[in-house]
């Protein structure tokens, strides 16, 4: 879970996963449907403007989550839906305006959900022990769709360090979830 200034950058990186076929959308809440059905950086940049708008003195507006199932959870994209929607309600972001995009761009299945921290009036939504708050939803998220543990994932993966690859692309994650597993 992260929090930036650039709505623009969050969705251009997501936008160029689904133009490179390595994602695709498969939820939005709260956003304008284009007459095409495809989402592009320019509908989804025209359903926050207002909420960003309203905004007046939140420095980072923008919301975004990444959910990670261990790659043996095999979940469609129904579920992966659902689990999304029951995330973001639990975490007060379910009346904002979100999108959530599927990447397939490495080993696993993940979500990744941009939203905004403020509401249409302006004022932001609760973060407080938003970090605990959120590892608690994902625990529930666990439980609720039988998924493997995330500390047992980690166990699992701090046996293994995984070499960083140019080829895979994305080298700013790879060098990230490197760092991640030895800090």
């Amino acid at each position: 879970m992260s929090s930036s200034n650039t709505l623009y950058g969050v969705l251009s990186y997501n936008q160029i996963k689904v133009d490179d076929a390595h994602a695709k959308v498969i939820f939005t809440n709260r956003m304008i449907e284009p007459k095409d059905g495809i989402y592009d950086i320019n509908t989804c940049l025209r359903s926050f403007e207002p909420y960003l708008l309203a905004n007046n003195k939140t420095e980072k507006p923008v919301l975004h989550v990444s959910l990670n199932p261990d790659p043996k959870d095999v979940l469609s994209n129904e579920q992966l839906s659902d689990m999304a929607q029951e995330y973001m309600q639990q975490m007060g972001y379910g009346d904002q305006p979100f999108i959530v995009y599927k990447h397939e761009d490495i080993e696993r299945k993940h979500l990744h959900i941009v939203s905004l921290r403020v509401d249409e009036n302006g004022k932001k939504i609760d973060d407080h022990f938003e970090h605990r708050r959120s590892m608690d939803a994902c625990r529930e998220l666990e439980q609720k769709y039988g998924l493997v543990p995330a500390d047992q994932k980690r166990k699992q993966h701090d046996l293994s360090l995984k070499a960083v690859r140019y080829e895979n692309g994305d080298i700013k994650h790879q060098i990230a979830n490197v760092i991640r597993s030895i800090a």
